[in-house]
């Protein structure tokens, strides 16, 4: 597998994600997210069973700013943390959260609904314990499941969303990281759990094809403060220029031959 870090990759126009294929060329493949999702295309699969997560507080570990988004890692040396049902074959387990966002309150969702983006996106990354550890999942096609959330920007924002905002002055910069104990990002989650599901691949180099992703059909709302709160981010590091972190999103790719399926009529 390519070290994402060998070779440097980011959404500016000269290492975005035009390029990421020259040197991850599985970015061309044929089974890469993100998509648009229509309903024209979508099939209801009344087989779809409902997903349940059970997450353990205790899981959550750190908050940080890697230079490409604000990421939550949770402690996933064990099942203690775990999605399952709806297109899953077994438990997957919670390794971490990260976001995407736009520029302005009219864009930054990576999955495109009926031609709407949204104002951002959450995505919960889980891998498949049943492979011996997360690097080997990477490799397989049923090894990841991403459930993906949309960000609304509304009157009512979700109070939950503090907690993870809260902590952004502690990770201004690229680089940072800091303690973020107990937190259960099942909090977050929408009122319905009706979903849309795929097979696609990472949003980010290498993209690779391993993913089983849901994205949930009701966003969560944010205010606009909020997600000028995520922009406030520095791609660049305490020593360099203050460059903000935003745009972090992937646009969408060809849908090809795949079928999206969805969970509700």
């Amino acid at each position: 597998m390519i070290n994402p870090n060998y070779y440097p990759w980011g959404y500016d126009g000269d290492n975005g994600p035009d390029h990421w294929h020259k040197n991850y060329p599985i970015a061309k493949g044929r089974h890469q997210s993100p998509i648009e999702i229509n309903n024209k295309e979508v099939h209801y699969d009344p087989s779809l069973l409902p997903w349940f997560a059970s997450y353990d507080p205790g899981s959550a570990k750190t908050i940080l700013n890697n230079g490409k988004t604000c990421r939550v890692v949770f402690d996933d040396s064990f099942d203690r943390s775990v999605l399952r049902g709806g297109p899953l074959p077994g438990v997957f387990r919670l390794r971490q959260l990260h976001f995407h966002w736009g520029s302005s309150d009219d864009h930054g969702s990576e999955h495109v609904v009926n031609g709407v983006r949204y104002a951002g996106e959450l995505h919960l990354l889980h891998w498949n314990p049943k492979y011996s550890n997360y690097l080997d999942a990477v490799r397989r096609t049923d090894g990841i499941a991403v459930l993906a959330i949309f960000l609304q920007v509304g009157k009512t924002p979700k109070p939950e969303m503090k907690r993870i905002l809260e902590e952004i002055n502690a990770i201004k910069t690229k680089g940072k990281e800091a303690p973020f104990p107990n937190f259960d990002p099942s909090v977050l989650f929408p009122k319905s759990h009706d979903y849309w599901t795929y097979h696609g691949s990472f949003t980010t180099p290498p993209c690779e094809e391993c993913i089983t992703w849901i994205v949930l059909r009701e966003p969560i709302i944010v205010s606009s403060d909020q997600m000028a709160k995520l922009r406030s981010l520095s791609k660049n590091a305490e020593n360099e220029p203050d460059l903000p972190l935003v745009d972090n999103w992937r646009p969408t790719q060809p849908r090809y031959f795949r079928m999206v399926s969805a969970s509700f009529l």
